[in-house]
């Protein structure tokens, strides 16, 4: 195992040591009051699962072993087949100390193990226990069989639990729109729970209208019919009681299997402990445990998880610092103008302050840059159950997982390229007979290779399948109306309706794709990113489609340029040169101006046409920005060059994000606030309106 690897185990496990600690604390509060909350115990269940799964992904069998049967112990608990007792919680927090102490020892040594024998006797006593009979007494409610069959052995627990507490039971029907039944159902389930417990939710049975969806909500509740309808203010819903706290039939609740109750032996190998012994287990493992000598409350790494918001307004304010020290350059400039002698010892100091504010800037970009491998090992899992359900073998081949990215983007990345990979699965490998008949292996294969260019990051993402057939395109492209029937557009063009909202060249409707949406959210999501798609495809072969994207939308450096008595900004890291326009170098191909630069032919980006500006024109020249990234370029002529300065780009906010071309909105130093230009988008528009994708 890698020293990475290694470290990402103990960090995550880390966290959930911590986490589990924390809500085994207010269970043993609950102990007393014999009240447990259903919700917490659930939680601490799935973290000891996740603890479990985690522990054996990495082939850590002891820790996943001890982990397994703490999970056991606690389904118990949640199905209310044993009590919570201070024994019950003891032999929790115990069995975590063996789990912490496993973990402390893999951090020392990945080899190490332990003795976890008496933490497994232990929770074997307490899920052996002596079974008690008893009587159904779901058997005397109101409720039909239909709605009482469907119910989980959970759901059994918790409508006992809630009957035994004197609770009333009422059952809910109600019905949503089509439209809205999520967002209506969750707030009304939300808003159950404050004011009890959501037992079960169950579609309901008597709902005439199609455009409606009937629920019924069975929950337990110390208020009455008329109070519960009175705080949840949902006029169209009827509330039956099933069983009300004066009438609830009385339980005999199954006695608990715990360390004090009459035990049954257990096997020979470890001693049955009762109250005097279960301590002297504790302390046995703990002498037992080398981990546990000297044992020690420091952390297991270095590793600190930081929510992201914090790094983001942190960056926020390193780029507000940045501003501010571009004001103050802006004064010492003046005051040198103005003779001012001290003016020459404050650009000194301010010198030494942008060293300081670019290492700082730096450091805090450094902190929110992730290696894209943590997006790519989440494809694993939908390639692995996508490709079970399509009855397809596929390996997916995955490169250059350690190219950081800025973690933002790798967040907004996720769907984009679960899209294309669910396409490439659906559309792109066939099944193995028909690779089989092709010639081809029949494990089809998905390449996900990242690779740092410049200031850019590329993602690629390949299969070895059919590839896309540009005369189908071409003949979908006729039939929906988006090519002329006799016009001859190019392999480019004909890849660019895939873009299209609304095309598809699937021709039956399945769970994964064939509606005709997807591909277009996808370019519209790189281009939110101020990013690039590329496709290419031979037909026979494969498809491969690129993504480049900034590795960082945070601060950057811009080069702000004038049009039409308009400042706007433009992303450094895009801008590969500027040259001023001379009289004679523009040439009119096709309706299209373009420019020749150094022997190839580069199209001309008039902004002030694209956003149809008004005002004077440029009285001393125009000035063409060749900006672009991979091998895209393009020339956007501006009326004026400002200068370079460090920006933070703010979003432009929902409302405006249909807006093309804009990544955003920046603030200068002056105050003065500007738009920053989106390349990818202005490029990815240019060569649309074109009718190509390249140039």
């Amino acid at each position: 195992m890698s020293q990475q690897a290694l470290e990402e185990f103990l960090a995550e496990s880390e966290e959930l040591l911590e986490k589990l600690n924390q809500d085994l604390a207010v269970l043993g509060e609950g102990v007393d009051s014999g009240l447990e909350n259903p919700d917490l115990v659930n939680g601490i269940f799935r973290d000891a699962h996740s603890f479990k799964g985690l522990a054996g992904m990495f082939g850590f069998n002891d820790i996943a072993d001890l982990a397994h049967h703490l999970e056991n112990l606690l389904d118990n608990l949640r199905l209310g087949k044993i009590d919570l007792t201070n024994s019950l919680v003891d032999c929790l927090f115990d069995s975590l100390e063996g789990l912490a102490g496993l973990v402390r020892g893999k951090a020392e040594n990945p080899d190490f193990t332990q003795d976890i024998s008496s933490y497994l006797a232990r929770i074997e006593h307490l899920l052996n226990g002596p079974p008690v009979e008893q009587e159904d007494p779901l058997s005397e409610l109101n409720i039909a069989s239909s709605l009482l069959d469907v119910l989980t052995e959970y759901e059994e627990h918790r409508l006992q639990t809630n009957l035994k507490q004197g609770h009333n039971i009422l059952l809910l029907k109600v019905a949503f729109s089509l439209m809205t039944f999520d967002t209506e159902l969750a707030a009304l389930t939300e808003a159950v729970k404050q004011n009890g417990e959501v037992i079960s939710t169950l579609p309901g049975s008597d709902n005439d209208n199609p455009e409606m969806l009937a629920f019924q909500i069975l929950c337990g509740t110390e208020d009455s019919p008329e109070t519960l309808g009175e705080r949840l203010t949902i006029a169209e819903m009827c509330i039956d009681i099933v069983a009300s706290a004066q009438g609830a039939v009385p339980l005999a609740m199954p006695a608990a299997a715990s360390v004090e109750a009459d035990a049954q032996p257990v096997p020979a190998t470890a001693p049955t402990p009762g109250p005097e012994t279960s301590a002297a287990i504790a302390i046995a493992a703990t002498k037992e445990t080398p981990a546990q000598d000297g044992v020690t409350a420091r952390s297991l790494t270095s590793t600190v998880r930081v929510d992201i918001g914090k790094l983001d307004y942190l960056m926020t304010i390193v780029g507000e610092l940045a501003l501010a020290k571009g004001a103050i350059a802006q004064l010492c400039t003046d005051m040198q103008a103005q003779g001012v002698a001290r003016a020459r010892d404050l650009e000194k100091a301010i010198h030494a302050l942008d060293r300081r504010l670019n290492e700082l800037q730096n450091g805090v970009m450094d902190v929110r840059m992730v290696p894209v491998r943590q997006l790519f090992d989440k494809m694993n899992r939908i390639v692995r159950r996508m490709a079970q359900e399509l009855g397809k073998k596929i390996k997916l081949d995955i490169r250059g997982g350690d190219t950081e990215l800025d973690k933002l983007i790798v967040e907004d990345l996720t769907d984009p390229l679960m899209h294309i990979i669910r396409n490439a699965l659906d559309h792109g490998i066939e099944t193995p007979d028909r690779r089989a008949a092709l010639s081809k292996p029949e494990v089809g294969t998905i390449t996900l290779c990242a690779s740092q260019r410049g200031n850019h990051v590329v993602i690629e993402v390949g299969d070895d399948g059919k590839g896309i057939d540009p005369e189908i395109l071409r003949l979908k492209g006729v039939e929906a109306g988006l090519i002329a029937e006799e016009a001859n557009p190019g392999r480019q063009e004909l890849f660019s309706l895939l873009f299209h909202p609304g095309f598809s060249t699937k021709e039956e409707v399945s769970e994964f794709s064939g509606r005709g949406v997807g591909m277009d959210v996808v370019k519209n999501n790189i281009s939110a990113l101020s990013g690039l798609i590329e496709l290419e495809s031979e037909v026979g072969k494969g498809t491969l489609m690129s993504l480049t994207l900034p590795i960082t939308l945070a601060i950057i450096k811009a080069l702000v340029v004038r049009i039409k008595g308009t400042d706007y900004a433009l992303p450094l890291n895009s801008v590969l040169e500027t040259l001023m326009l001379e009289p004679g170098m523009v040439q009119t191909i096709e309706g299209r101006e373009v420019m020749e630069l150094r022997k190839q032919t580069l199209s001309l980006l008039h902004i002030d046409k694209l956003f149809q500006l008004q005002g004077d024109e440029s009285q001393s020249g125009q000035f063409v920005v060749v900006a672009g990234f991979a091998d895209k370029r393009m020339g956007i002529v501006v009326d004026e060059l400002r200068g370079q300065q460090d920006v933070v780009i703010k979003s432009l906010g929902k409302s405006l994000s249909f807006v093309k071309g804009i990544a955003g909105a920046a603030d200068l130093g002056n105050q003065k606030t500007i738009l920053v230009l989106d390349v990818g988008g202005l490029i990815s528009e240019t060569l649309q309106l074109e009718g190509a994708v390249g140039v």
